[in-house]
């Protein structure tokens, strides 16, 4: 289990960069206010992480104005996507070979 360990990125440990991800995956984009209310995230708390995540190069921003108000969008990038997907490939690694242990331990 401890090759499957060190297979997690740490990137995605927090609770809010694991739900930001999630939902960029199964959505096109987006904006910072449906993130924000969707994860229950205050905006300084959800912007440092969006920010992580830039900076990995795993998202992309889209700043543009919606009539007179400014509106920021999120999308995953190709590496974004690929590194989330083998961080939840490790998860499900780990989760299998517990059940296996739990398994056999109740046999």
């Amino acid at each position: 289990m401890k090759d499957f360990i060190t297979k997690l990125n740490k990137i995605f440990d927090n609770r809010l960069r694991l739900g930001i991800m999630s939902i960029l995956l199964v959505n096109d984009d987006a904006d910072f206010n449906r993130l924000k209310t969707m994860l229950e995230a205050t905006d300084g708390n959800l912007a440092s992480h969006l920010r992580a995540l830039e900076k990995e190069g795993y998202i992309k921003v889209h700043k543009q104005f919606v009539g007179r108000k400014p509106n920021t969008t999120y999308e995953v990038t190709a590496p974004g996507r690929r590194a989330f997907s083998e961080h939840l490939d490790a998860l499900e690694k780990i989760l299998n070979t517990s059940r296996a242990e739990l398994s056999s331990e109740d046999e």
